[in-house]
């Protein structure tokens, strides 16, 4: 006997940021949703977000911010959803948070508040949540019906949105999916890698440089298309931090990085003033005021360091200061999918309509969040766009 079919009107596919955000808005538009997931809870990535306290957007939010093949197909959801738009369901919620730096907003208490309000609105709105959940396959009839053939029964739908997020952190159950339903229906996906992430070091630096695990240092990292001035991270596997995971997202491989670890700092005339002031002073003593005192002899050489003031010619001073403030390194590769934060890549802005979400090719399919060609910088961007793409598509599924 063939199972029963469960007719809907919307199917989402992801019980993400996007996705839950699409059902709400679709649930208070009297449509019948349903949204299956393949994992045991839903929003895993909401709750490990922002070390548990869930980078939920940033006050600052523009398309610049964001990394496309098309960079101008983000600017519409942005625009019709804003960073605005989800501090006032926040504050609707009274979910206490902070501003950080660079302005990061974060939860006070935990990232749970941000996944409640999320749920709790998908309980007002009749959303019908099913977890554990595998796909086996997906189908349309001739009257562009959508086919759904899960482990958690068969369903029929008008519209099917895709927001099963990307490759990154495979143990939050990250997968491929998205990509392939995609393909199925005719999609271009542009190639996916690692974001946000980690670099790994040559044998010969990490050897180096992991003595200096766990110290942080404020610098400005650049390559030739753009810098970011935030802390960098020393690893026992390499280098990271907020500065190095944004330059990631733009980092080729075989390029070489350029470190500023003094940015605000003129070394040249500070070593020169205090080599007036104290003669016999150490190298190390008077850069010990500006840098972790751990790195110094790892990078200038214990020698250097060890010379008094007096004994630095111009030219050493020259070759000191090019060290701190153009430090080079070029990575071996980054950490993957593993520990990164977001993935590059993915389908086609130009194959959807940049207002719904809608595909071009295929009426009544949408794709929403990360499973899109648009990535965000660190800082509560890709959040923000899982909000606002969410959004879209919800007001038309």
């Amino acid at each position: 006997m063939p199972d029963k079919i469960t007719q809907i009107d919307v199917l989402i596919i992801g019980a993400s940021a996007a996705g839950l955000m699409c059902a709400i808005e679709a649930g208070k538009r009297g449509r019948k949703v349903i949204v299956l997931d393949h994992a045991n809870k839903p929003g895993k990535k909401i709750l490990m977000s922002g070390g548990g306290r869930c980078n939920f957007t940033n006050t600052n939010v523009s398309a610049s911010n964001f990394i496309s093949h098309n960079p101008h197909f983000c600017k519409s959801a942005l625009s019709r959803y804003s960073q605005w738009d989800f501090i006032a369901l926040v504050n609707e919620y009274r979910v206490a948070y902070h501003e950080r730096d660079l302005g990061k907003l974060f939860c006070n208490d935990s990232a749970k508040d941000i996944l409640n309000m999320l749920l709790e609105e998908c309980k007002k709105a009749n959303v019908n949540l099913r977890l554990n959940c595998d796909i086996k396959q997906i189908t349309q009839t001739e009257n562009s019906i959508f086919n759904i053939d899960s482990s958690s029964g068969n369903f029929q739908a008008s519209s099917l949105v895709i927001a099963s997020g990307g490759l990154s952190i495979p143990k939050m159950c990250a997968s491929p999916l998205g990509y392939q339903v995609a393909e199925q229906f005719g999609h271009h996906i542009w190639q996916t890698r690692a974001g946000l992430v980690p670099f790994t070091l040559q044998p010969h630096d990490k050897t180096l440089l992991s003595e200096l695990s766990g110290i942080s240092v404020g610098s400005e990292v650049s390559n030739q298309h753009i810098q970011f001035k935030e802390n960098i991270l020393f690893t026992h596997r390499g280098l990271s931090g907020p500065a190095i995971l944004q330059i990631s997202s733009y980092w080729q491989a075989g390029e070489i990085i350029n470190i500023n670890l003094l940015p605000d700092l003129d070394v040249v005339n500070f070593i020169k003033t205090q080599q007036s002031k104290h003669p016999n002073s150490k190298l190390k003593t008077v850069l010990s005021e500006v840098l972790p005192k751990r790195l110094l002899p790892t990078l200038l050489g214990q020698e250097i360091t060890d010379k008094p003031l007096q004994e630095l010619s111009q030219l050493l001073i020259g070759k000191i200061a090019q060290q701190l403030k153009q430090w080079q390194i070029k990575p071996n590769g980054t950490e993957g999918y593993r520990t990164a934060e977001v993935t590059l890549g993915g389908v086609d802005c130009d194959e959807l309509s940049s207002k719904t979400m809608e595909s071009n090719k295929i009426a009544g399919l949408y794709f929403i969040g990360e499973v899109v060609d648009v990535t965000g910088w660190l800082g509560g961007y890709n959040f923000q766009w899982a909000w606002s793409s969410g959004w879209c598509a919800g007001q038309v599924v």
